[in-house]
């Protein structure tokens, strides 16, 4: 079944198979939220972009099958961030994508783009006394970095809740609507999209870079890897640095009660609540039922334990969408962007984002635009990618290599 965001679009830019060779300053593999986003902001620096594309639509993946919550709370990471990295990284961390959050509220704006964008709070909550403590502590951390938040016993939901942590003025919108204005910008301008467009190969020669689709190729000088999980895996080992996660998501009619917020629970099993707009009324999206991507466990109930939760509280409400997504988690809960490998300069990737891939998606794609343009940007360090590629292919098996870099994680 489609996600409500794919069926949301009436109106979709088609965009054809590239069937001829062809130059440019940027290659941009994917065309999801991320793609697009490095696309838009290339195209208004002036750059020529092609972006590829290897399903029929833009954003049909995992942008469009997102609860697209744009937050810098992903859930309870700060505290961890801090006792792992220390309150200057961890500082950056939330300060980036409180920074995205921003910008894509400047985007809409500045384009007028229609994508329901609108603010909202964001709660972590926990109807676990065993969890309470964690909330506690992720609000201290959360305030050592400047930042306010709040410890609440309230909140909108429609059951009663232990404790919750409250990041005030976050956002959500509808992320395909968003993703069609992006592109729209974008091929209004210097750029191109290609559907229908599998990328089988990426070459260096000399100072470009060759993209090899079925047919035919793309000479740039820049590469972005914008395609989800990375491809292009032999000198970026990404197979072992995160794995996938497998997530479900319901949209409900819950009949005309609604309530505000975007919210998460800290504890196992997780469970996601937005309302979201839909034609002339708002369904509740319900997501949750997490679990790593290949686990041989009952995928059956996946549903059924999200539509069991919602009757709860809604008893008679009516299921109108459901879907799944697979997002990629990173061991150290931070994302990889940068670039790709130190033995190719000049290509970069955006990856691990950790299911909450709306702001990271814009953390990334300022970052790797500031790389191209030569620019320093004041939270790249905190996303950097870490090499394994140092390692002398000629001398080290790969068994070897694999043992260092566990070594060195």
């Amino acid at each position: 079944m489609n996600s409500l965001w794919i069926d949301s679009i009436e109106n979709k830019n088609k965009f054809k198979k590239l069937e001829k060779d062809i130059s440019t300053d940027v290659c941009i593999i994917g065309a999801g939220v991320f793609g697009l986003t490095c696309g838009y902001y290339l195209v208004k620096q002036g750059y020529n972009v092609t972006i590829l594309e290897k399903e029929h639509e833009i954003a049909s993946k995992t942008t469009g099958h997102t609860t697209a919550k744009i937050t810098s709370q992903h859930n309870l990471i700060y505290k961890y961030l801090i006792d792992s990295l220390g309150k200057v990284q961890a500082k950056k961390y939330l300060y980036a994508n409180q920074e995205a959050i921003e910008n894509i509220a400047k985007i809409v704006k500045d384009e007028k783009i229609d994508c329901d964008f609108e603010r909202t709070d964001s709660y972590v909550y926990t109807r676990d006394k065993d969890e309470l403590e964690k909330i506690r502590l992720e609000r201290k951390a959360v305030n050592s970095l400047e930042f306010t938040s709040e410890f609440v016993t309230e909140t909108p939901l429609p059951f009663e809740v232990l404790g919750a942590i409250k990041f005030s003025n976050q956002a959500q919108f509808n992320p395909l609507k968003y993703a069609y204005g992006l592109a729209d910008k974008i091929t209004k301008g210097s750029g191109e999209i290609y559907t229908d467009t599998l990328v089988q190969n990426i070459e260096k020669e000399g100072d470009y870079f060759i993209t090899y689709t079925e047919n035919n190729k793309v000479k740039s000088k820049y590469v972005i890897l914008a395609s989800h999980y990375p491809f292009i895996d032999r000198l970026g080992y990404y197979f072992l640095k995160m794995y996938q996660s497998t997530s479900y998501v319901i949209a409900v009619d819950t009949h005309g009660k609604t309530f505000d917020g975007i919210y998460i629970n800290s504890e196992i099993p997780t469970f996601s609540y937005r309302f979201a707009n839909y034609k002339d009324k708002k369904l509740l999206l319900v997501g949750g039922s997490d679990h790593k991507t290949g686990s041989k466990i009952d995928l059956s109930n996946a549903y059924k334990i999200l539509e069991d939760e919602v009757r709860k509280y809604f008893p008679d409400c009516t299921v109108l969408y459901k879907w799944n997504t697979e997002d990629c988690i990173s061991l150290d809960k931070i994302p990889y962007i940068g670039e790709f490998s130190n033995l190719m300069p000049n290509m970069y990737i955006g990856t691990g984002f950790n299911k909450w891939g709306m702001t990271s998606s814009n953390v990334a794609a300022n970052i790797i635009v500031d790389k191209i343009l030569g620019k320093e940007n004041e939270y790249e360090d905190v996303f950097k990618n870490c090499y394994i590629s140092i390692f002398p292919t000629s001398t080290i098996s790969f068994k070897i290599k694999k043992i260092l870099y566990l070594h060195f994680l």
